[in-house]
């Protein structure tokens, strides 16, 4: 028995230590250059810029292991709509797909430039027919909202005007 205990003993002491599993891998859309468009994440209720007066409601939300970006827009007066926006892992630039209540999407490229997120995309035509190239800028703002101002050109871009401005306040609660 003495002897059964000391060879059982003498494994004991040979074998390996048992294996520390390994940290799991970071998901690839953790890392730093997937966080520029987080700072539009949270629910908001948007006005136009100095203006109190509500125009709608936007729920903005992290997806697919935050992958991926997904808005929902509710106006007060007519129909809403929804965008997803992901960065290309491959050529580092951010795309967002918008589909709103008429029929049709567009197609937004861009990404940060200067703490801001810039998606520049064709988007109608104006009165005349020509497409219109809307530019969104989207910052935060230091009191915590965030800004999107909108441009468009209908010369490709060697022009802009004004076209939108709304501030995105985060709802209560």
């Amino acid at each position: 028995m003495i002897a059964s205990t000391l060879a059982a003993l003498m494994l004991l002491q040979e074998a390996p230590a048992p294996a520390v599993p390994a940290a799991p891998p970071v998901p690839a859309c953790a890392a730093e250059q997937y966080q520029a468009f987080d700072f539009w994440v949270g629910e908001w209720n948007v006005s136009a810029n100095g203006s109190d007066q509500q125009v709608a409601t936007s729920v903005i939300r992290k997806l697919a292991n935050g992958c991926a970006i997904h808005e929902t827009w509710m106006p007060l007066q007519g129909g809403g709509g929804t965008s997803v926006s992901t960065r290309d892992p491959n050529s580092g630039t951010w795309h967002q797909l918008w589909v709103g209540s008429v029929p049709g999407r567009v197609f937004f490229e861009g990404g940060p430039v200067e703490g801001n997120m810039v998606l520049t995309g064709y988007w109608g035509t104006d009165n005349n027919g020509v497409a219109q190239l809307i530019r969104m800028t989207y910052t935060a703002q230091e009191d915590g909202t965030v800004r999107q101002y909108g441009e468009v050109s209908t010369d490709h871009g060697a022009n802009w005007s004004d076209s939108f401005d709304f501030i995105y306040s985060r709802q209560a609660g």
